[in-house]
């Protein structure tokens, strides 16, 4: 057994579902329009936006304001820092399920 429990190793900005939800959607690498974070996630706009805040000032997500023909869309990817805390956080997980099986 480790002397540092697995659950210490979970990052509290990370950790919180929506947000784990969104780094796991843009894990991809493809840039992810608001919308769709919103719909697959089942968020308001509001709860949506503020987390996205969260992970932009943790440097983990980076988002770019397009705008076109119709109303302005924004896209949100992932940071390299934001893939770095989503594997550090999946591993956290990993050793928690094993130590309580």
């Amino acid at each position: 057994m480790s002397d540092v429990h697995p659950t210490v190793g979970l990052d509290d900005t990370v950790h919180q579902r929506s947000r784990l939800g969104i780094l796991a959607l843009l894990r991809s690498g493809v840039a992810v329009e608001f919308g769709a974070i919103r719909d697959e996630l089942r968020l308001t706009d509001g709860n949506l936006n503020r987390h996205l805040k969260v992970l932009e000032d943790a440097r983990l997500v980076a988002s770019s304001r397009q705008t076109g023909r119709g109303r302005p869309k924004t896209w949100v990817t992932i940071t390299a820092a934001g893939v770095d805390a989503l594997e550090a956080e999946l591993s956290a997980l990993r050793a928690l399920i094993a130590l309580a099986e």
